[in-house]
């Protein structure tokens, strides 16, 4: 059903788009006709905008990995450097729940570690929404932000990193065997605002998968059952997005995009000082609207990297370019 929905979905679209075309090919013919200047400019406008639309499309066309439609778990941890990359990292993670929730996706807090002075140690959102996954699997890398520090009092220009990981969610369904003595579980008092029982109790819950060596953490719940339940199911989400890059790996020739998700590797530069410039460092897209970047203006990076990723439609880059 929830195939049938997005099939369904995407027809209503493309129906949609050649029925406005169809009717704005008409009225143009009929301003001309009528010498109604006018009108002839409303339907090329409105014929620009469907091609806008219909681009759109296409790249989503493209999402046609085995997670892509899949909802989306986002982490954000900060670097080295104290207050000054743990503030960098907030940056961040408000950015992308900007950006979701700007596309009408819904945005869950599962787990935040806070900062000793400002900023977030890391933090971890549930995306929920269609192709939620297939739009931010290339976020995936090192950030990396260049600015006067607003912590330091002799105004010096700081360079901090923060990293994204992206993993999708996965159905309870799919088969991920997990066994007892390979999960290590740790409980803990959550942090942050919650109330007395939050403060007193050790709800929150850690779990280490020691094969891999994967953690993941959730204090969302008041109840140290259900956070496990939760941490849970992450846990098989990270077990199984790391399954699906080696699929990729081997099926196709993303081995370059698989070595750039790594500490140490930049995706990414926001350049706040001395000029104003975000730029990807693996399609060249840049903008000079940082402000608008980091409220979650996000599109033209996410379009490009996507059509980077994919065979044949590296050349589409250049439409997207700020």
């Amino acid at each position: 059903m929830k195939e049938r929905t997005k099939l369904g979905n995407a027809i209503e679209v493309c129906q949609s788009i050649e029925r406005d075309a169809k009717d704005n090919v008409e009225m143009i013919a009929l301003a001309e006709a009528e010498g109604d200047g006018e009108m002839q400019r409303e339907a090329e406008s409105a014929i620009y905008a469907l091609r806008a639309k219909a681009a759109q499309m296409e790249l989503e066309s493209l999402l046609s990995g085995e997670a892509d439609s899949n909802d989306a778990y986002l982490e954000v941890n900060a670097g080295a450097g104290g207050t000054e990359a743990q503030d960098w990292a907030q940056m961040v993670f408000r950015m992308y729940a900007r950006w979701a929730e700007q596309h009408d996706f819904k945005v869950s807090l599962l787990d935040e570690s806070a900062g000793e002075e400002a900023g977030i140690k890391s933090a971890t959102i549930e995306i929920k929404g269609i192709n939620a996954y297939g739009w931010l699997k290339t976020e995936s890398g090192v950030h990396r932000l260049v600015r006067i520090s607003p912590y330091d009092s002799n105004a010096r220009r700081h360079t901090s990193f923060c990293s994204v990981s992206v993993t999708p969610v996965v159905d309870d369904n799919i088969d991920i065997v997990l066994v007892d003595k390979d999960i290590k579980m740790d409980v803990y008092r959550a942090s942050g605002a919650g109330g007395q029982h939050v403060n007193k109790t050790e709800s929150a819950v850690r779990l280490t998968h020691i094969p891999t060596g994967i953690v993941v953490a959730c204090q969302q719940e008041r109840s140290q059952h259900k956070n496990r339940d939760k941490a849970m199911t992450m846990l098989k989400a990270r077990i199984y997005e790391a399954e699906l890059r080696k699929r990729e790996a081997a099926a196709s020739a993303l081995e370059d995009q698989k070595t750039d998700i790594g500490w140490g590797h930049q995706i990414r530069s926001y350049v706040l000082h001395p000029y104003q410039m975000v730029k990807d460092l693996r399609t060249g897209v840049e903008t000079s609207q940082t402000d608008d970047v980091l409220n979650g203006d996000l599109d033209k990076f996410l379009q490009a990297s996507l059509a980077h990723r994919l065979k044949g439609h590296g050349d589409d880059i250049s439409e997207v370019r700020a």
